[in-house]
């Protein structure tokens, strides 16, 4: 695979998270950064890679009230299913994951991508509807 060198500035705060992230998994601090951003970005970053029926609710959303679209910006994905979507992380980490589990993880990941464009278009929608959608940056 073919590489390209990168020069990035990074606050020393968020430096030092790296650098105790790379210890916990025992990797470099560039190779840590590398796994959040390849983890943050998809994976051609094409919008033809959204399944079928998740284009068409999100096309939908369009016809929802201003109070679904705010429900649905403020959606949070479950605790449970992000605690085991983490544990998962971790383990595949350090000791890698069983079949069984790697389905899991993608299934849980496949829920929580429909979790952030379902709230994603919603804050959109209201923000082109004249709303502030600030707010939903701070929820919790």
């Amino acid at each position: 695979m073919a590489t390209q060198a990168l020069t990035l500035n990074v606050p020393d705060k968020l430096y030092e998270l790296l650098k105790q992230r790379a210890a916990q998994t025992k990797r470099t601090v560039e190779d840590e950064l590398l796994e959040v951003v390849n983890t943050a970005l998809p994976s051609t970053g094409n919008q033809n890679d959204i399944p079928p029926e998740l284009a068409a609710e999100l096309a939908a959303m369009v016809y929802w009230s201003d109070k679904a679209l705010w429900k649905a910006g403020r959606d949070h994905f479950p605790v449970k299913s992000s605690a085991k979507l983490e544990a998962l992380h971790y383990k595949r980490q350090d000791k890698g994951l069983t079949e069984t589990e790697i389905e899991q993880k993608d299934e849980l990941l496949r829920q929580y991508n429909r979790y952030m464009l379902v709230r994603a278009e919603a804050a959109f929608l209201l923000k082109q509807r004249g709303h502030n959608v600030s707010v939903l940056l701070k929820s919790k």
